[in-house]
């Protein structure tokens, strides 16, 4: 019992951390053609306070700069504007993020063409430079829009408690596929929605509620385990769908800011969609696994151990919630 509530503590206090550290959100680079040779550069550093991580953008010698920098502090980010001339062009040349080896900080690199196509790259402190592709090519933009779905719901830790919530909601293995396809069906609607600009709502609304949500689903699984039997516990998956409309507008939001490549939408929406369910399918897997191992380690009831993890992810979502409505103002 003492272990099983000290890896719970921990579990807590280590999700806790991550809710805090704005230092793990990713730089943002964009480049735009925006005459033959001539590019509008976007830097997005986080930052917190007025303290702004160390990282610069280095371009190809061939690029002389035009005017002054001009930056300010944007919400937890440092935000850098500027014009630079590339003679020849920048396809095949390599774009480098200094000081980003030395971070756990990965940077996102958009690169917009005069035609209208687009390379999006990711950016890693293990490899901190870019080479510029000539013509992005349908393989190219599906592999990077299905990694950064992957790499989203990896890093979007509420979400993935919500999905944690439905399967300690869930007894039953056919309950259980149906309610994790209502989701996945739910928020892959609002995804597109909102990531073609056909519907939106405000962001951090929308995270409060996603917080919210969970929240709800906590306090069910504690319900289920007294026995009260409402409409979320004999219909699961139809909660399941409600919420995951609301998810999917934060994974739409995510989508937008990332920007969608004007030759291959469908392409890119498809594979970034592909790459959050692989995630979630990952996660689902470690996540029943995690708990079958849990169970039979720590020779810890069914029973108890859902509702110790029901009032972990409560405990967590209640934070969240009241954190991000405090942020509103």
């Amino acid at each position: 019992m003492i272990r099983c509530l000290t890896v719970l503590v921990a579990c807590f206090l280590w999700l806790m951390s991550i809710a805090s550290a704005h230092e793990l959100r990713p730089a943002y680079l964009e480049i735009n053609e925006v005459a033959p040779a001539r590019y509008a550069i976007t830097w997005k550093v986080p930052a917190r306070g007025e303290a702004r991580m160390a990282l610069y953008v280095r371009l190809p010698a061939i690029c002389k700069q035009e005017a002054e920098t001009v930056g300010g502090y944007i919400d937890a980010a440092f935000v850098s504007r500027w014009q630079t001339v590339c003679d020849g062009g920048l396809a095949g040349q390599v774009v480098s993020i200094d000081g980003l080896s030395a971070t756990y900080t990965d940077a996102l690199a958009k690169i917009i063409n005069l035609d209208g196509t687009m390379q999006t790259s990711r950016i890693s402190p293990d490899s901190p430079e870019l080479t510029v592709a000539a013509s992005p090519t349908p393989f190219g933009t599906a592999r990077t829009y299905f990694l950064l779905g992957v790499q989203h719901i990896m890093l979007g830790i509420d979400h993935l408690l919500f999905v944690l919530a439905l399967l300690l909601l869930i007894r039953t293995p056919g309950a259980l596929l149906l309610t994790v396809t209502s989701f996945t069906v739910a928020h892959s609607i609002t995804l597109a929605f909102a990531a073609l600009g056909m519907a939106s709502a405000p962001q951090p609304p929308v995270e409060a509620l996603v917080a919210l949500s969970i929240m709800f689903v906590a306090s069910e699984i504690t319900r289920t385990a007294r026995g009260d039997l409402d409409l979320s516990s004999r219909y699961p998956w139809l909660i399941s769908f409600l919420f995951g409309l609301l998810h999917g507008f934060g994974f739409g939001g995510a989508l937008r800011e990332i920007g969608l490549p004007q030759k291959d939408v469908p392409l890119a929406l498809l594979t970034f969609n592909l790459g959050v369910e692989a995630g979630q399918l990952v996660f689902v897997a470690v996540a029943l696994l995690a708990m079958a191992c849990m169970k039979l380690l720590l020779a810890f009831e069914s029973s108890r151990l859902r509702f110790w993890l029901a009032y972990l992810i409560g405990t967590l979502s209640a934070f969240w919630f009241l954190r991000r409505v405090a942020a509103f103002g």
